[in-house]
């Protein structure tokens, strides 16, 4: 294989408040816990049914992790991007084995979106600045009809 990619992108909602902790070094490090969905219609009832998939992030990106501290509360909705990793330790009461897989937000390879546009805790111009990149013409945009069109 020439090389390899270790990249993830999700958009969903927080389940919990961030988790804020300091390390052994003195840095803060921040988990979430994130909730995305897909829904369908069953084709045999016609009923619409929906599977929700909850993801383990970890951030320790310092300055990342001061904006959730401020500004990322249980409910928001996030788009993150980082790294899968997976964590082995020994469970001390069995002895055996355990794993952990988690989105890693860590150095330049990683971001962390607020997608909200209602105002909480004041932190409107925050959200706004993020969504400032998009072109002038998507910002009054249906977000259904993004995928209408494709220009390439």
């Amino acid at each position: 294989m020439a090389g390899s990619l270790n990249k993830v992108q999700l958009i969903g909602r927080l389940g919990a408040d961030p988790e804020i902790k300091q390390m052994v070094n003195g840095k803060s490090v921040a988990r979430l816990s994130i909730a995305t969905s897909q829904s369908w219609k069953d084709k045999s009832s016609g009923e619409r049914k929906e599977k929700t998939e909850w993801h383990r992030v970890v951030i320790f990106n310092e300055g990342l992790v001061n904006v959730v501290q401020q500004y990322v509360k249980k409910g928001a909705n996030v788009y993150v991007e980082g790294q899968l990793s997976t964590r082995k330790w020994k469970d001390e009461s069995t002895g055996q084995d355990k794993y952990s897989t988690e989105i890693v937000l860590q150095g330049y390879n990683s971001s962390l979106t607020m997608l909200d546009s209602r105002s909480n805790n004041g932190n409107s111009n925050l959200v706004h600045e993020n969504k400032s990149s998009l072109p002038n013409e998507n910002l009054n945009q249906d977000n259904s009809d993004l995928d209408d069109e494709i220009p390439f």
